[in-house]
């Protein structure tokens, strides 16, 4: 094509492009462009943990064995801090509040122990699911990888720490006439359903925290109250055995409970079913799938928003 300039002079003009008139988003659909850091679909994305995997057990260990490591006790550390919990507990509930008084005195000890154990293996979980992006942001914003590795990587350095503690655990329950028989082996389904429900709630509030990175100065408070409510210290039924039915049941059955009494049950020979509420398995398996498949879309929803602004 031609035209003439205003001096007589002949000047061409580019054709118009086939392109003309194409939104961004035609454009990119036409030349099979794709958003950068766009969210996969759900099956992708379990695809691309699942080829992350190793990465999340090495940085799980990594993170495990950095823990204590400017400590000069180092490791020891993993065990004596809830051990050192359950020592100011007792002398507290268990000495000046005899909060054990509806069980044998040789009960008391274990039940205490495995409640801080237990207990603290959820509340790490959650307290390092709200940090895992904001305290990890370098890492996010330089490499592309999955984000959920972060919280379910931080939830197994919590079970590994978990596991160690228990060698304690079964030392004081065996000191104190409990001996090894086959309802030991229920902690074992037990502590893999605390695990799922711990990497949910690890990637709900890891999603929640971060957009508001101050929710990690509000969580010690928020899981402090759920300590108590959750009868770590004193046995649910027996403390409110006076109160309405109702109100023992609802504390029974939140999962922070369900999980240490079944393990309690486990391991205690004087600690029976009536110390359980109704159905406690089938709790146990319900709180495991609804908040550990739940956290896992809620997380995955926002893949695309972790690092950014």
């Amino acid at each position: 094509m031609s035209d003439t300039t205003h001096d007589g002079a002949l000047a061409t003009s580019k054709p118009p492009s086939e392109d003309a008139g194409l939104t961004p988003a035609e454009l990119a659909r036409k030349y099979g462009l794709s958003v950068s850091g766009a969210r996969p679909s759900l099956g992708g994305y379990v695809r691309e943990l699942w080829g992350r995997r190793h990465f999340i057990m090495a940085f799980s260990r990594a993170k495990l064995v950095a823990q204590y490591s400017e400590a000069k006790l180092g490791q020891i550390w993993q065990v004596a801090t809830p051990l050192l919990n359950a020592l100011v507990y007792y002398l507290i509930f268990g000495l000046i509040m005899k909060a054990g008084r509806d069980m044998p005195k040789d009960a008391y000890i274990p039940f205490l122990v495995i409640g801080i154990f237990v207990f603290s293996f959820t509340q790490s979980s959650l307290m390092a699911g709200v940090r895992a992006i904001p305290g990890n942001l370098g890492l996010v914003r330089a490499l592309h990888f999955p984000r959920a590795s972060l919280p379910i990587s931080f939830s197994l350095q919590q079970l590994g720490q978990l596991l160690y503690s228990m060698i304690v655990v079964l030392v004081i329950v065996v000191a104190f006439g409990n001996y090894p028989r086959l309802s030991w082996l229920l902690v074992i389904p037990t502590l893999a359903l605390q695990f799922v429900f711990n990497t949910g709630l690890a990637l709900i509030f890891g999603r929640m925290g971060s957009k508001t990175p101050d929710l990690a100065q509000l969580m010690p408070f928020i899981t402090r109250t759920w300590m108590y409510a959750s009868g770590v210290m004193f046995s649910i039924s027996g403390m409110l055995k006076d109160r309405p039915h109702w109100i023992a049941e609802v504390l029974q059955w939140n999962p922070a409970a369900i999980y240490m009494d079944l393990i309690r049950f486990s391991l205690i020979d004087s600690y029976g079913t009536h110390h359980l509420p109704p159905h406690v398995w089938a709790f146990a398996v319900g709180w495991a799938v609804v908040i550990g498949l739940g956290g896992f879309v809620y997380f995955w929803k926002a893949e695309e928003r972790y690092g950014r602004g």
